[in-house]
């Protein structure tokens, strides 16, 4: 397994440095001048340029961008253009705030889209397999800006259970901090919990059919041990690998749930940073995702490859 992590490391490294790179083009490339913001629309271009200098905004790119590279390197990610502190002040508050609802969210995940998939998979009500098949439909058709509004029209609103909006740390009163939690969560989980479902029901059933489980049937082994102990397992690793995934999608759509939801992570702060063109905010959030995105995919090979040993040796 060590080995088999060694080799996955140089395409992980490489796959930061591309990212880097275009994430500082990119955002060089929007339209709009941090500097003229900065200095208000009456400001002359000699204010201008003197704040073009103090942010080294005049230098060559190339040396911008080694800047950056080594800021991060060092850890010293240096202050914010327009919103004002250290920049790794403002991600760390915000990082503890979008890593609850992610986790929370994951955890929705799991829990629904396991449920979809055995029952979807094993019951032999038509009923149950038909209200599935169009909760996971419905799911995925409904975009988390419109599931998110109907949740609070209806939670929040009309049956008044739930908060709608806001957060309250868990340390302060965590059955408030719950409630303040549960909506936004099941908004972001809805999507993955059904891809993950379809996809587990897929693999159950392909495993139901294999010629062990139909000898194992045939020798009066017990549908439920079938299911736990043999089919469940085979149907897991490429299950794990779309989970991977998912929690990549999560991260990035946590951004918009939490503008609907009012939720204070880094989805907030992102949005602050693009409206007021912060590149050292912007940037080292994007990279910051995809760095968790990357660690993922990462964590989620060595599980296939723990789940399928053959993995390892090709």
């Amino acid at each position: 397994m060590r080995s088999y992590l060694l080799r996955r490391l140089p395409s992980a490294l490489l796959v930061l440095f591309a990212a880097s790179f275009l994430i500082f083009t990119i955002l060089r490339l929007v339209p709009g001048d941090p500097a003229t913001s900065l200095a208000g629309p009456d400001a002359s271009p000699a204010t201008v340029a003197a704040i073009r200098d103090r942010l080294g905004l005049d230098a060559p790119l190339l040396s911008q961008y080694a800047h950056w590279i080594g800021s991060l390197l060092t850890g010293d990610l240096g202050p914010s253009y327009a919103i004002g502190g250290e920049v790794s002040d403002l991600i760390g508050d915000g990082l503890g705030a979008t890593t609850e609802l992610t986790l929370a969210a994951l955890l929705f995940v799991l829990v629904l889209g396991t449920a979809f998939g055995i029952l979807g998979a094993t019951s032999r009500s038509r009923w149950i397999r038909s209200a599935i098949r169009v909760t996971t439909t419905a799911a995925l058709a409904v975009p988390p800006f419109v599931s998110g509004v109907l949740l609070v029209v209806l939670f929040a609103v009309v049956l008044g259970v739930l908060p709608p909006g806001g957060r309250v740390a868990f340390l302060d009163a965590p059955d408030l901090a719950a409630q303040y939690l549960l909506l936004p969560a099941l908004c972001l989980a809805l999507p993955s919990a059904a891809v993950l479902g379809r996809y587990l029901k897929d693999g159950i059933e392909r495993a139901l059919t294999e010629d062990y489980i139909r000898t194992a049937t045939a020798a009066g082994v017990a549908p439920r041990r079938l299911l736990w102990r043999h089919a469940l397992p085979n149907a897991l690793p490429p299950v794990v690998t779309l989970l991977g995934m998912q929690t990549g999608h999560l991260l990035g759509g946590a951004v918009l749930v939490e503008a609907i939801f009012a939720w204070p992570g880094l989805g907030q702060l992102a949005e602050q940073g693009l409206q007021r063109r912060d590149y050292p905010v912007v940037q080292d959030l994007l990279l910051l995702l995809v760095a968790v995105f990357v660690v993922v995919q990462l964590l989620t090979d060595l599980v296939y490859a723990w789940l399928d040993p053959r993995i390892r040796w090709e």
